[in-house]
């Protein structure tokens, strides 16, 4: 093969051959600044790999000449390509010619692991278009072994025939021949701490956890973050993340971490990586010792006189718990980093849009209509802006936090979204330029309409989504999932969503919400207002297409229809109907608010007679914020005279999220509670006294406070003795997939996440499974 090129030796005219990650990276190596050493395989070779792909079919034996142009508008058909493709370069051969020398060059590393990190340039006059593309790869780890090596090599080059690569240069025009793709490999040693480093001219932000850095980059822990003054150096202020587990490498395991147990999820074969699980205590504290933050600041002064005040590095404190060596990993230079955010709120929907604001001032006043992929600017949402929301791009609200109506809406439809942005409709006008970042939390203003910042508009737009539609969920890929023993179900109520979602690697449907269900039928009116005015019949043909439509999508899965649970702020029409205080979170809120008022819960129960009478016996009944037995006695009866429970396969389950259900649940089950679903967004802020859409309060509103997860692992303890099924449907798991661990140990018979949180929280069930069989087998063993 060519030669290796060494990142200390790499040259400017060899940028196009080694990529602009590896080039960066070498530039700071060469001025003298501590960064992990490496070599890059060049472009040049994949070239020649898939010039000698052997295959009769046609669509390879084209690949070195292709366009890559398909129609990206048929996603199925999109997907079978790139599944095609990567699987005729994953079972290809390449050449002991290529192998040896990257084997015998990392050996002299003395290392048993290596990362092989894609280092990737399309040569094109588009401008901007490199600016984004490094987050379009990941980095694949192996064993410094040849044939590891040779199988990482592929894995890492059949990343651009990913479905998501694939309409990544259908939409930019980019054909095979414009995209060079380089290897940079490095050797890789356990860590104590690892992160990164951003900088702008008005403030600095590190962020860190423990171990290796893919634990940030997979999403499995929350990093603790720090707050720098840039011009002191002084550290502002510090957030501690939520880190329960980190990474390392097998063969010379950090004492201060637990038993470690192996990551077969993240590689199936032969991972030279190891998660361990961290102790309570280590969980408790900061990743980073006064010393090594100190460090990091020093060597972001340093850079300053290097790439200038906007920057960001990726960094690793190698070694053992008591003595380590500070390295760069990653460098992205000013020039590939055009904004800073001026607004800081909490990330509530992920992805990255840009678009033009639309800045609405009072929440009442609606407009007939929103335009089309505007970044909606509001104080707040309330779910009467439902049917509005279908056409927006992005949401901005000053108030609320991560379980607010704007941030549970926003997740459903794939909207991404920003919550709790204090000021928003002051500091952002409308027909401003954003770029909104729902992952981070922040909004960056874009200055100017020329053709290079509306260029790399696109391209976030692009980079931001999995789909061709970027409000639908990524579609599972089933074929390669690990099975798993705990039910995965999906949280929904638009119908128009039914379609994206029904093939979803799912077992039905944990929470269909059926207040924002009803949201499209109702016209804006409370259905009080329907039957007064003798329009019943009408109203309950409409709810009864609105669940069939669900329970014949996801026959035989079951459907668990939560009857409604309005309160008094949630639609204007309710303010006016209900006497309770619009400010209330509580109020005349669940099954009390039946006793009060049957005739719209004796509607829905009529509802769901009739997709029983259409044939469909999957769809299960589910009460929320059931007060007291009586309550719960009460809408049993109103179950019975329906003539629901004739059909043998309906179960009447109870959401379990007021705290009393605490001491109350085996007089539930002896009234006929057949199941529980574990509500955390209510149950958090009754156990902590945190009103949930109050996003100023959210460092108090903490689903993983010790109280809550207590509640949790005793609610789940007391389903086992009384022999019922227990689920849990709010948001915790899928903002904190880590604590995904605990359910699956404590015994959760399934859980419910939003659509965009089903792929993830698979993959985190999965390996919380094989992680218990492992400590299983283990002890059998000892």
């Amino acid at each position: 093969m060519n030669k290796l090129y060494w990142l200390d030796q790499i040259k400017l005219q060899d940028r196009a051959k080694v990529g602009d990650k590896a080039f960066y990276l070498s530039k700071i190596i060469q001025r003298g600044y501590p960064a992990i050493p490496g070599f890059v395989v060049s472009a040049e070779i994949l070239r020649q790999f898939l010039e000698n792909l052997n295959s009769s079919e046609s669509l390879v034996a084209d690949l070195p000449h292709s366009s890559l142009h398909l129609d990206v508008t048929n996603w199925r058909q999109l997907q079978q390509v790139a599944s095609r493709l990567r699987q005729e370069i994953l079972t290809a051969t390449v050449t002991q010619e290529w192998v040896s020398p990257i084997f015998q060059a990392a050996r002299e590393w003395q290392t048993s692991c290596l990362i092989l990190r894609p280092s990737l340039t399309v040569s094109t006059a588009t401008p901007g278009i490199n600016n984004n593309i490094s987050g379009l790869l990941e980095s694949v780890f192996c064993q410094c072994e040849p044939e590891a090596i040779a199988l990482a090599l592929k894995r890492t080059w059949s990343q651009i025939f990913r479905a998501r690569s694939l309409l990544y240069w259908q939409h930019l025009g980019i054909n095979l021949q414009q995209i060079n793709l380089a290897v940079l490999v490095q050797p890789v040693e356990n860590a104590i701490a690892s992160g990164s480093l951003t900088t702008n001219a008005s403030g600095w932000e590190i962020e860190a956890t423990l171990g290796l850095g893919i634990a940030i980059a997979l999403g499995e822990v929350q990093p603790d973050v720090y707050y720098i003054q840039p011009e002191t150096g002084v550290v502002l202020e510090q957030q501690l993340g939520n880190k329960m587990l980190a990474y390392g490498v097998d063969d010379a395991a950090p004492k201060v971490f637990s038993q470690p147990v192996p990551n077969s999820a993240l590689t199936p074969d032969r991972t030279c990586l190891i998660t361990y699980m961290l102790p309570e205590a280590q969980q408790k504290q900061y990743s980073l010792q006064e010393e090594y933050l100190q460090q990091i600041i020093a060597l972001g002064t340093q850079l300053v006189s290097e790439l200038g005040k906007t920057f960001t590095i990726k960094w690793t404190i190698a070694g053992q718990t008591t003595s380590g060596k500070l390295y760069i990993t990653q460098v992205s230079p000013s020039k590939l980093i055009s904004h800073t955010h001026f607004i800081k709120g909490l990330g509530a929907a992920g992805g990255r849009v840009v678009a033009t604001a639309l800045v609405i001032i009072n929440p009442q006043q609606k407009p007939e209509q929103l335009p089309k992929g505007v970044i909606l600017v509001i104080p707040t949402i309330t779910p009467d802006w439902l049917p509005f929301l279908q056409q927006v791009g992005g949401i901005i609200t000053e108030q609320g936090g991560l379980t607010s109506h704007a941030a549970i809406l926003a997740r459903e439809l794939g909207i991404t979204a920003v919550v709790n942005a204090t000021s928003a409709t002051t500091l952002i006008q409308t027909g401003e330029r954003l770029l909104l970042d729902g992952d981070r939390g922040e909004v960056y203003r874009i200055k100017g309409d020329s053709k290079e910042e509306m260029d790399k508009g696109r391209e976030e737009n692009l980079l931001s989504s999995h789909h061709p539609n970027p409000k639908a969920p990524h579609p599972a890929v089933t074929s390669h999932l690990p099975m798993i023993a705990t039910q995965l179900l999906v949280n929904l109520s638009q119908s128009t969503l039914i379609e994206q979602v029904q093939n979803l690697p799912v077992d039905g449907v944990g929470l269909l919400r059926s207040e924002l269900m009803v949201l499209n039928i109702l016209n804006g009116q409370h259905p009080n207002t329907w039957i007064l005015s003798g329009r019943q019949a009408e109203l309950l043909e409409l709810w009864s297409e609105q669940i069939m439509q669900f329970a014949r999508a996801f026959a035989p899965r079951p459907v668990f229809y939560r009857s409604l649970d309005w309160r008094s702020q949630d639609l204007p029409s309710l303010r006016d109907s209900l006497e309770s205080s619009p400010q209330s979170m509580l109020g005349e809120r669940g099954t009390f608010s039946y006793l009060q008022n049957p005739a719209v819960f004796e509607l829905e129960l009529q509802a769901l007679a009739s997709v029983q009478q259409g044939g469909y016996t999957n769809v299960n009944l589910l009460l929320p914020f059931v007060r007291t037995v009586e309550e719960f006695i009460f809408c049993r009866r109103k179950v019975e005279q329906a003539f629901l429970t004739e059909v043998a396969q309906f179960q009447l389950w109870m959401m379990a999220e007021v705290p009393s259900v605490l001491f109350l649940l085996p007089e539930y089950v002896k009234a006929g509670a057949a199941g529980i679903s574990i509500g955390t967004n209510d149950l958090t802020q009754l156990l902590l006294g945190v009103d949930r859409e109050q996003g100023q309060l959210a460092k108090v509103f903490n689903e993983r406070h010790p109280a809550v997860m207590s509640a949790i692992a005793q609610l789940i303890q007391m389903a086992q003795s009384a022999g019922i099924p227990c689920s849990i449907c709010g948001q915790a798991p899928a903002l904190y997939p880590e604590i995904i661990d605990k359910l699956v140990e404590w015994g959760i018979t399934s859980i419910s996440v939003e659509p965009e949180a089903v792929e993830r929280t698979y993959q985190a069930i999965a390996r919380a499974e094989q992680r218990l069989i492992l400590a299983a087998a283990r002890q059998k063993l000892n």
